[in-house]
């Protein structure tokens, strides 16, 4: 009864989903292409596959990323379809797994939709990144025996509240997952409480501390720091949200008055809002260099320099003296400040990390970063950071040794997936081969 009134609702609310399609294809034309595959209507996007990782956008496809590339070293014929709900997410898996897999939009979560996708795809496995619970695609693998599996599983304090009230609903789907790797006890406990089966549930870690960085990341991150200019102080704010950027902006108009030459590199999280930031940091007077239109060396007299490319970010980090990570300051919940800790820099962060709370309590316990309430103390941390060379240095091997230690949730999350990884390559499904 519970879920006809869902499926009712998803009806419902078709027309605002189609005009959100629209609406937003005008900041980012992705949106407007391949369309009919998010409702499963173009079969040449549909082929048979093994195995079907779900990771919504660019941060889930990071973190499948190496998980993925461990699946295929183990079994290299897997026939492998990662589906995004993002354009950008499907611009990050290019550039991270190339041609390794096939890629489509996941359906949205109409029967229809769903029943096309399975009856063309006919995967023998499902891999959902993160949390993502769609109750017709969990009933519908259950329904075809496919088990389904959630790795770098997070269930927030704020999502659980909300998801109580949808108990009746999520608690069977939710009874219908084969497993859980879940990132914290904490998570464990609130997915138990909403109905996961316990026995189902296990803490692998996060996959987010196995920070995947590139051999000559450290050498490009030098030529980028001196295109910027070595004699200049920089901070770099990565993933940076609608509400943000004023306040960064009040916070690097002090910075300036004790740090003259400082450099803001800031990085939009998403690429519709390009174009509005560089408009905006020049309302406010300031001179601005976009990295899409950089030739050699910036100008010297350059205050802020707006990174609009993909998935550059562990570069523009690497090359910074310190790092503010966005989607912390408004009620976004973070992002992953593991990144900025990787590469040895002191990271930066606001009150709402409520997405990374465990991740966020060993950096701050392990000082290898801090996290800042008003534009007051975002100031008063960065000046310290910046005038402090040996803080800036201890800060980020503690950030360093973090990453290190904490490394381990992959191989935990393919001990959880080997069973079943097993019966994926002896399913009469299985045909190795070309994708």
């Amino acid at each position: 009864m519970v879920i006809s009134f869902y499926r009712l609702a998803l009806y419902l609310f078709l027309p605002v989903l189609l005009m959100r399609l629209v609406l937003r294809g005008f900041s980012n034309p992705g949106y407007w292409r391949r369309w009919r595959e998010r409702f499963a209507l173009d079969r040449k996007s549909l082929h048979p596959a093994d195995l079907w990782v779900h990771a919504v956008s660019v941060g889930e496809v990071r973190a499948a990323s190496p998980l993925i590339l461990a699946i295929l070293e183990r079994s290299p014929g897997l026939r492998v379809v990662v589906t995004t709900m993002t354009p950008t997410g499907a611009d990050q898996l290019r550039k991270s797994l190339q041609d390794k897999v096939r890629h489509c939009y996941a359906p949205y979560d109409y029967p229809g939709a769903v029943a096309r996708f399975l009856a063309r795809v006919r995967p023998s496995l499902l891999i959902v990144l993160e949390t993502e619970i769609w109750p017709n695609i969990v009933t519908a693998c259950h329904r075809h025996d496919t088990p389904v599996i959630f790795t770098n599983a997070r269930m927030s304090a704020r999502s659980h509240r909300g998801y109580r009230y949808l108990q009746s609903l999520i608690g069977p789907v939710l009874a219908k997952i084969s497993g859980f790797g879940v990132q914290s006890q904490a998570d464990a406990e609130r997915l138990i409480d909403l109905g996961a089966l316990a026995s189902r549930v296990t803490v692998t870690g996060s996959i987010k501390f196995e920070v995947q960085l590139s051999p000559s990341l450290r050498e490009v991150a030098l030529v980028e720091r001196r295109q910027w200019g070595s004699a200049r102080e920089v901070w770099v704010a990565g993933s940076t949200h609608d509400g943000e950027e004023e306040m960064l902006l009040a916070v690097y108009d002090t910075a300036k008055r004790q740090h003259p030459k400082l450099l803001l590199v800031l990085a939009p999280r998403h690429p519709e809002r390009f174009a509005a930031v560089v408009r905006l940091c020049r309302r406010a007077g300031y001179a601005v260099v976009r990295r899409t239109e950089q030739q050699g060396a910036i100008p010297h007299n350059t205050d802020i320099y707006v990174a609009d490319t993909m998935g550059e970010l562990p570069m523009f980090y690497s090359a910074s003296d310190v790092a503010y990570v966005g989607g912390s300051w408004t009620p976004v919940g973070g992002h992953n400040i593991l990144e900025v800790c990787a590469v040895g820099v002191p990271v930066l962060f606001g009150p709402y990390m409520f997405n990374f709370s465990e991740i966020s309590k060993i950096v701050l316990q392990r000082e290898a970063g801090r996290q800042v309430k008003t534009p007051n103390e975002l100031a008063a941390a960065l000046h310290e950071y910046l005038d402090d060379a040996n803080l800036r240095f201890a800060t980020g091997e503690a950030g360093r040794v973090v990453v290190e230690e904490n490394r381990g949730a992959l191989q935990h999350t393919q001990t959880l997936l080997e069973p079943y990884l097993r019966e994926v390559v002896a399913s009469p499904k299985h045909s190795p081969g070309r994708l």
